[in-house]
């Protein structure tokens, strides 16, 4: 199989499969096979893509040219490689997942769940391997309208309601920002494509860099930027497999890989440096960082709180966008990753308390521990990652934020950095400590001495396993920080611009 093939199966082969899924709708254990089965071909195919890359392959197509110079296309770099592997790689862990926690609760829809799922990695894999900004804003689109019905999927007022103001937000900053500056950058430089270095150095006057910029940042709202984050908790109406997809796999991470991929291939990282273009959004994402941080330590609701430390370990990714420099970068892309697998362990776990117990609400888990220890272990694991601290994943992508603050000579926002990590502290830790270390009381003294009678009371194995998993993924990611950051030393920053057309 030749790489530009599998990179086309790669993109289109979860579009393919909503047929079949549709026909398998009478035959639950046939359709729900064939997610599965169709999230590893994904997988496969991406790592397929990802040999090919390693030993030099070059790989890219185009379906259609809309207009001279403006085609949807596609190819491969490093920073899309890397969005690939995650979204196809942890679709694997949802889809499992969503088999045991749809049954447990007995929800309706579930085929319609299955095909919107299914469109909503196909457009995440659309955006990783996009290669032009047109291309990319297509496929932003598609991945906003497929998440919408999974959003809206327990049809109760709540969930219309949560739907509609995540589709309002994504779409009127998506075509009042987004677009628009798509629009600025064609016009200045008659290409859309991206190129390392960056394309409107000498095409734009410096004073409007950080308008354009500014288009970008608040016009890419999947990245939920402080103040146009409100559809992210907004979204928690949600079952537990979709805040997976929102939080991890597909929809946050859309956001901030299309900053990183404009900021690296449109406006240039040298060029942003040396003008200090980006300063003013690198004090942003510092705002964001602390005051949703501050926001989830007020939360009682589980997902809400996850959700505003989403909104807070995003604008990291920000952070390192902005702050312009090699550093940045990789810690950027290495938070998207890190927090990915973190933070889809924590939603899961999420899910699996609400499956086991029905209770929803932080101060309702004390003394779970006992009932739930493997979720609850989980979620300390995950919780230690997010944080920031060895021998867990997310220690490296704090260590080169900071770095990259420190490169840029912003002590300020190591402080910044400093203070997130703390704040992560006071709302994470205490919910798997409550419920690891303190005794159960009210019902779940009764729940904790059934469990201790009968044995231990856990959500069912299909939403147990990919939980284990994860949490082991968040390790894993420790030891592998090396092989990682050689990886994404292959993301190119610098080069010469190319010429505008005429």
């Amino acid at each position: 199989m030749t790489i530009s093939f599998a990179l086309y199966l790669a993109i289109f082969l979860p579009v393919a499969a909503t047929a079949l899924l549709a026909a398998l709708d009478r035959w639950p254990d046939a359709r729900d096979a064939a997610s599965v089965v169709t999230a590893f071909a994904t997988f496969g195919l991406a790592l397929t893509v990802l040999r090919g890359f390693l030993d030099g392959a070059g790989a890219s197509f185009s379906l259609i040219e809309v207009m001279p110079g403006l085609p949807i296309a596609f190819g491969v770099e490093p920073l899309g490689m890397v969005f690939a592997l995650l979204a196809s790689g942890l679709w694997i862990v949802v889809a499992i997942y969503a088999i045991g926690y749809m049954r447990a609760n007995a929800e309706a829809h579930q085929t319609r769940f299955a095909i919107c799922f299914a469109l909503a990695i196909g457009a995440s894999l659309g955006i990783a391997f996009a290669g032009n900004l047109f291309t990319l804003f297509i496929f932003y689109e598609v991945l906003t309208l497929s998440t919408y019905p999974l959003v809206a999927h327990k049809q109760t007022p709540e969930a219309r309601a949560g739907a509609r103001t995540y589709l309002a937000i994504l779409l009127t900053t998506s075509i009042g920002f987004f677009l628009p500056a798509i629009v600025w950058v064609w016009t200045a430089t008659g290409t859309l494509d991206f190129f390392p270095g960056g394309t409107i150095e000498g095409r734009i006057e410096p004073a409007l860099v950080p308008v354009l910029l500014a288009l970008f940042a608040y016009g890419i709202g999947k990245a939920a930027l402080m103040p146009f984050h409100r559809w992210l908790p907004a979204a928690m109406v949600a079952p537990a497999p979709v805040s997976a997809l929102l939080h991890a796999v597909a929809v946050v991470k859309a956001g901030v890989f299309t900053l990183l991929k404009v900021g690296i291939y449109i406006f240039g990282i040298g060029y942003l440096s040396r003008t200090n273009a980006s300063l003013w959004l690198a004090w942003i994402a510092a705002a964001s960082i602390v005051v949703s941080a501050v926001i989830a330590l007020t939360k009682d609701d589980l997902k809400a709180r996850l959700a505003y430390s989403t909104v807070s370990q995003l604008a990291y990714v920000t952070l390192g966008v902005a702050l312009a420099n090699q550093m940045g970068v990789i810690g950027g892309t290495m938070q998207m990753i890190m927090h990915a697998m973190a933070k889809i362990t924590l939603f899961m776990c999420a899910g699996a308390i609400y499956v086991t117990t029905h209770k929803t609400r932080v101060s309702e888990l004390t003394g779970l521990g006992r009932q739930m220890p493997f979720t609850f272990a989980a979620f300390l694991i995950a919780s230690v990652s997010i944080i920031g601290l060895p021998p867990l994943g997310g220690a490296w992508s704090k260590w080169f934020l900071l770095m990259s603050a420190a490169d840029a000579g912003q002590t300020a926002l190591i402080g910044v950095l400093a203070l997130g990590s703390l704040l992560s502290v006071f709302y994470l830790l205490p919910v798997a400590g409550k419920a690891l270390f303190l005794p159960p009381r009210g019902a779940n003294r009764l729940a904790a001495g059934e469990a201790a009678t009968v044995g231990i009371s856990e959500a069912p194995l299909l939403c147990l396993l990919p939980i284990c998993a994860t949490a082991l993924g968040c390790v894993a990611l420790f030891f592998f920080g090396n092989e990682l950051y050689g990886f994404l030393l292959r993301i190119p920053l610098l080069a010469v611009a190319p010429e505008a057309a005429p």
